[in-house]
């Protein structure tokens, strides 16, 4: 069975070396939907609880929450930092305060101190759905995402082989300790 969560982000991009209106500098409202699949924990009955699904993708995916998503080789990168330099926020402000933990992976790199995730690849819906499953496949019982941005949209199935052990009180995955961060059960 199937829980399936869903998150709106707010984000702007352009699709640099695009031949279109996507070529210029946008915004969007994404609205990614993640579907895990697992047993029903029979106490909770449910497969995951989906304020838990929101929260665990949520503490990475802040980071894409009114940001700016360029594409490594951009020229606009280089500028938009001289920019925040200038500014005097390219290393945070006090009034950013909802940025999540910076990460660097294969595909992107979060720079949640300026508002800025940089890309290996120009971000799709395609490729948005491919820097998720990288970021929450070790989180998550993923077995499908779903990105749509204005009229695009795409999704990605997955085979799940990876097992949570979960809180047999409230559903949520066990920590390495086997504790449940939620409710404090330990197995």
């Amino acid at each position: 069975m199937r829980s399936i969560a869903k998150i709106e982000l707010q984000y702007a991009h352009r699709f640099y070396g695009f031949q279109g209106e996507a070529m210029y500098l946008h915004g969007h409202t994404g609205i990614l939907t993640i579907e895990v699949e697992d047993d029903v924990t029979p106490k909770v009955n449910m497969v995951f609880p989906c304020n838990e699904i929101k929260k665990i993708a949520w503490d990475v995916l802040r980071n894409f929450d009114h940001a700016l998503v360029l594409r490594e080789d951009d020229p606009l990168l280089p500028a938009i930092l001289t920019v925040y330099d200038k500014q005097g926020i390219r290393n945070g402000h006090p009034l950013n305060k909802m940025k999540g933990e910076a990460f660097v992976t294969p595909l992107a790199t979060a720079y949640p101190d300026c508002r800025l995730v940089v890309t290996k690849e120009t971000m799709t819906v395609e490729g948005m759905i491919k820097i998720v499953y990288d970021l929450l496949k070790d989180k998550l019982p993923i077995v499908k995402l779903t990105f749509s941005s204005g009229v695009n949209k795409a999704s990605q199935c997955y085979d799940t082989c990876k097992h949570f052990e979960r809180c047999p009180i409230c559903g949520v995955v066990l920590d390495e300790r086997g504790k449940c961060p939620k409710c404090g059960w330990k197995k």
